[in-house]
């Protein structure tokens, strides 16, 4: 692989996790002078409350958090936010509390329960200003009883593993909690709520994103049957957890809150950063390094390894015929691409997409593409995503390494690893999706 196109294309990438800086995201959003708070278009007067309270859940909660903390300062009376496990910063008057993900653990059963007790105290004299970033519907993990913990869990790592989109995966855990799905807004109403977000899910649906603590919930136990059917996990899934769902859907169980309710009449939910911001920053970064850029769009999803072929298509097409745009080029998509997964192997959606490339591209070596998770975590890996390009799969043979046997046993980590083409970033602490980035020079 040439290293100046991957040096290219790190840049490229790391222009547009610069542009959904927590921090800066916050602040751009949330502005303190003398006792009143602008957020977004609506203004508050601190005098109109007794005390103030930060929360929030997600990877990208720690830096968030921090801008909060440096606006309000000691006007803040507590704090508590959930994150990924090394996920974290120093903070003054907020604590730190961290589990896992994606699948929840005890920490994020115990976290999130400790964070319902506080905000149920909260009156009408109190302002609770919450942040969400992907990842808070894993580390929020509280259980809506009959429901076990180990119930929830299972249900999880099924839906991890079927294909499903996260919409969907969102709708069953939120009837699945305490504190999503509006019930964080009705567990701290009549307190003033104020959710800030950033968004890690296609169109930036805020019912969808950490599965909406704070929003009207537009889905319904019905529609979770529904999905439960659709991917054929009805019967896989613990027995409490299906009866849990067919009860819920006959009206024998209490529905989350929808629009209308009151828990919502005094709350404001307002995004500060979304895939669609990191793709014009990295298309203006790529712009500087003299590629004629185009964004594909921000709300790609489908199968991971479909998804690789369109833009392995995509780049073909311009060497071909200069359409939709000449070389150089960059190709810029953002979205969340799905897995289905039928082996045993170790990867994310990203590297997966790589490996697909990888194949699509062999003979190609003119293109280069990189897949990366905004949060450097793909999947259950510590790499952000992977790099392939024309020479992969010949590359990959020379070491005795099979592209299409890796791609069906989702093994797309190990055989990245073993070429050196992984991309690894560490924690990033944002998340607004995957950026995919194709050059063809």
């Amino acid at each position: 692989m040439d290293e100046n196109t991957r040096k290219q294309l790190e840049k490229i990438f790391h222009a547009g996790l610069q542009a959904v800086d927590p921090e800066s995201a916050v602040k751009r959003h949330v502005q303190l002078t003398d006792r009143q708070l602008r957020v977004g278009e609506k203004s508050y007067s601190l005098d109109d409350f007794r005390r103030i309270f930060v929360t929030g859940v997600g990877k990208g909660t720690a830096p968030m958090a921090k801008a909060l903390e440096d606006i309000l300062g000691d006007r803040i009376t507590e704090g508590w936010i959930i994150v990924k496990y090394d996920h974290g910063l120093p903070l003054e008057r907020i604590r730190v509390l961290e589990a896992a993900h994606p699948v929840p653990d005890n920490a994020g059963l115990e976290s999130a329960r400790f964070v319902l007790q506080k905000l149920a105290e909260c009156t009408e004299n109190d302002l609770v200003i919450c942040a969400f970033s992907g990842g808070g519907s894993a580390l929020f993990p509280s259980v809506q009883p009959p429901l076990n913990f180990e119930e929830k869990q299972k249900t999880t790592k099924l839906l991890l593993e079927c294909g499903a989109t996260i919409n969907e995966i969102n709708s069953i855990r939120k009837h699945m909690s305490l504190g999503k799905g509006g019930r964080l807004a009705k567990t701290a109403y009549p307190a003033t709520v104020i959710s800030l977000f950033l968004s890690d899910v296609v169109g930036d649906p805020l019912d969808v994103i950490a599965s909406g603590p704070t929003v009207p919930d537009t889905s319904t136990f019905a529609d979770c049957v529904e999905i439960m059917e659709k991917f054929s996990i009805s019967q896989r899934v613990p027995p409490g957890v299906f009866r849990f769902f067919k009860e819920g859907a006959e009206g024998l169980l209490e529905e989350t809150p929808k629009a209308g309710d009151i828990v919502f009449q005094h709350s404001q939910n307002l995004i500060v950063g979304n895939n669609r911001a990191a793709l014009l920053a990295a298309g203006d970064q790529a712009a500087k390094l003299g590629y004629d850029t185009r964004i594909l769009s921000s709300l790609i999803e489908g199968e991971a390894r479909e998804v690789a072929v369109i833009m392995a298509a995509i780049g073909k097409e311009i060497i071909e015929s200069g359409h939709p745009l000449p070389a150089p080029a960059c190709i810029l998509a953002g979205g969340e691409t799905t897995v289905t997964i039928r082996g045993q192997g170790k990867g994310g959606r990203n590297q997966e997409l790589a490996l697909a490339a990888a194949i699509a591209l062999k003979g190609w070596p003119r293109i280069t593409l990189l897949s990366a998770g905004t949060d450097g975590s793909d999947g259950p890996t510590d790499a952000a995503g992977a790099f392939a390009d024309g020479n992969t799969f010949r590359d990959a043979l020379r070491m005795d390494l099979n592209p299409m046997q890796y791609l069906l046993n989702n093994d797309s980590y190990n055989f990245f690893d073993k070429l050196g083409q992984l991309f690894k970033t560490g924690p990033t602490r944002t998340n607004v999706m995957d950026v995919i980035c194709l050059l063809v020079t």
